[in-house]
């Protein structure tokens, strides 16, 4: 007999999933240390990569950065511990089965005929595509206007506090903030599509989106297999990233421990989301003199302004004729630099993003940005506010819309749901 939420809702959360039936067995490439690094080539990832989906740290940090995203923050419809619990427990299962390459419950044409299928169906047939789904918890999950809707205001890390107000953001409301987070990466848009729209369903009731994000071409790399891409600027992006082979700075940069404050974040990571516009029709009437001069690399090679290959250290006391830096020192490489701010760094897994055009005929495109550090008001922060101060490129170029910062749990281990320590 159907509980109360299929009879007036349609299928129930648990419907859908098929309680019970075991994820699908897949190719897997995995990391000894429990998140999957990999080298799998494109057509590779296309065809047989699927990533573990339980492990010591949530995959889709320094998995192998794939091509395609679609992100979304929800805010919870829910004043229920509980159903915020049932709800992790479903999206833990179903995640495990997407990221298999697995079909939900009875699939999206083997269940009742008169009912509505428990998969929506435009995965049928494709690969999982090096899927990895990514769950972050927001500030407004522990405390909303003052109030403690789920008992958890207590387990809030400092960590997690609000960003501030950076000097020339102007905020969309509708991409600001979120009480939970997903993040879908995909080789196949059509694959992170399905897996959000397939998370989205099974929250009806508890949870519904807040605001969303399509990604396309990484604007960075998260492994020594992987080259420089490009963004929508047209340079290169993500030369100094931090890359998964090194694991000492990884431990130091991004995954947070116990003694940090919170023991229940022990493993896990903080998530900060940047919706960048480009001021593309300005930028593209700009001389390649400037678009270098304000990088503070060149457009061709990805090589500093002082000379050198792409992963030559930048030399920001060399001059020029006039003696002059050649790297300006209001450029971003200047100013973004680890020398410039006390050796900070942080694992970026950003992508290019168009929605269209605005009111005016502008291509409404740019940089969605997203970091994962270890702390983000030592990392992130003071970075974020010497740029909107001083980079030229950020001055002239770049205008921020939107703005969120996600708690991002430990790993899955076998038998538990994403984030369990913070409830239990």
């Amino acid at each position: 007999m159907p509980d109360a939420e299929e009879s007036a809702h349609g299928p129930s959360r648990r419907a859908v999933l098929g309680v019970g039936a075991a994820a699908a067995g897949a190719a897997v490439v995995a990391g000894t240390t429990g998140f999957a690094v990999g080298r799998a080539t494109a057509a590779e990832s296309l065809t047989l990569n699927a990533y573990e989906f339980r492990g010591d740290h949530q995959s889709g940090i320094v998995t192998p950065q794939q091509d395609r995203l679609h992100f979304a923050a929800f805010d919870l419809t829910t004043t229920s511990r509980d159903d915020v619990i049932a709800l992790l427990k479903d999206w833990t299962e179903a995640a495990e089965r997407l990221m298999a390459g697995s079909e939900l419950g009875d699939g999206a044409v083997g269940g009742a005929y008169q009912a509505p299928p428990d998969d929506t169906g435009e995965a049928l047939g494709l690969p999982p595509s090096g899927l990895t789904i990514t769950f972050g918890f927001g500030p407004t999950l522990f405390s909303k206007d003052g109030v403690d809707r789920f008992g958890l205001a207590a387990r809030r890390p400092d960590q997690l506090a609000d960003l501030p107000h950076f000097a020339g953001d102007m905020l969309d409301e509708a991409f600001v903030g979120g009480d939970l987070c997903i993040q879908a990466c995909a080789d196949d848009p059509q694959v992170a599509v399905h897996a959000i729209r397939n998370l989205s369903r099974i929250a009806f009731g508890t949870a519904s989106i807040r605001w969303a994000q399509l990604g396309f071409g990484r604007t960075s790399s998260t492994t020594t297999a992987q080259v420089t891409p490009r963004n929508l600027m047209g340079f290169k992006d993500g030369t100094r990233n931090l890359r998964a082979e090194q694991s000492a700075e990884i431990d130091k940069f991004v995954w947070a421990e116990g003694g940090d404050g919170q023991s229940w974040i022990a493993g896990g990571s903080y998530l900060v989301a940047r919706r960048i516009r480009i001021r593309v029709e300005v930028w593209d009437r700009t001389s390649l003199q400037e678009q270098e001069a304000s990088i503070g690399r060149t457009k061709g090679s990805g090589a500093p302004l002082s000379g050198g290959n792409e992963f030559t250290e930048p030399d920001f006391s060399r001059a020029g004729g006039n003696g002059d830096p050649l790297i300006p020192v209001d450029s971003h490489v200047a100013l973004a630099h680890p020398d410039q701010n006390d050796g900070q760094q942080m694992l970026r897994r950003g992508y290019n993003f168009t929605d269209g055009a605005d009111h005016l005929g502008r291509l409404n495109a740019g940089l969605f940005f997203l970091a994962y550090v270890r702390d983000p008001r030592t990392q992130f922060v003071p970075v974020q506010e010497q740029l909107s101060k001083s980079d030229l490129l950020t001055l002239e170029y770049l205008q921020t819309t939107g703005s969120a910062l996600f708690a991002v749990p430990a790993g899955i281990g076998p038998g538990e749901y994403v984030g369990q320590a913070l409830f239990s």
